[in-house]
């Protein structure tokens, strides 16, 4: 999945608040950040309400539940072709080990498991075009929303190889992680 830079391919309108998700230079994201993109993809209210469960000492296991079986539903709903049924299967079994290192705070190798997690997942939805420089633009087309979704899948993807994953505050991970989650719950 493609991770082109927000000023290249992001409408105007969100090119500030997505610069500020993901930073130039390497630099990690902030939760404010975080928080400003969820209102952004429309998912604002639920986003608040599982990061207040988790900064008051709570596990966030229900949503972690209806995520996965959401999950799992978006990947059987998927027609794919027979070739790429395996993958199907694959990527399912990928899932509950992503919630086993969320529920660890393992949130460094959650975050680079979820990015995989993207990757496959877009590619199941629009197969090869998921590869291609220019998806972002194409998703973007279909659905602002969900163009920004799979803009934040390929920077998370992208950051799966980046040097600052590594060092980058817990809260912050969480943050980035719960972005993705919050929305795929609602897909």
């Amino acid at each position: 999945m493609c991770s082109p830079c927000a000023s290249n391919t992001l409408p105007e309108e969100y090119r500030a608040i997505a610069g500020d998700l993901f930073p130039p230079g390497g630099k990690g994201s902030s939760v404010e950040a975080a928080r400003a993109f969820a209102v952004v993809l429309g998912i604002d209210e639920e986003y608040n309400e599982v990061w207040n469960t988790h900064k008051s000492g709570q596990a966030p296991r229900e949503f972690l539940d209806r995520f996965q079986n959401n999950l799992d539903l978006l990947i059987q709903k998927t027609w794919v072709e027979k070739v790429d049924e395996i993958r199907k299967e694959k990527l399912q079994d990928r899932v509950p080990p992503l919630i086993a290192l969320i529920e660890k705070e393992d949130y460094s190798g959650a975050l680079e498991e979820f990015g995989a997690i993207l990757e496959e997942l877009a590619y199941l939805f629009f197969g090869v075009q998921s590869q291609k420089d220019d998806f972002t633009e194409y998703a973007l087309r279909i659905d602002t929303q969900m163009g920004l979704f799979w803009w934040y899948g390929g920077q998370i993807s992208g950051a799966r190889k980046a040097p600052w994953i590594k060092n980058a505050d817990k809260d912050v991970l969480l943050a980035l992680l719960f972005l993705g989650i919050c929305y795929l719950t609602n897909f």
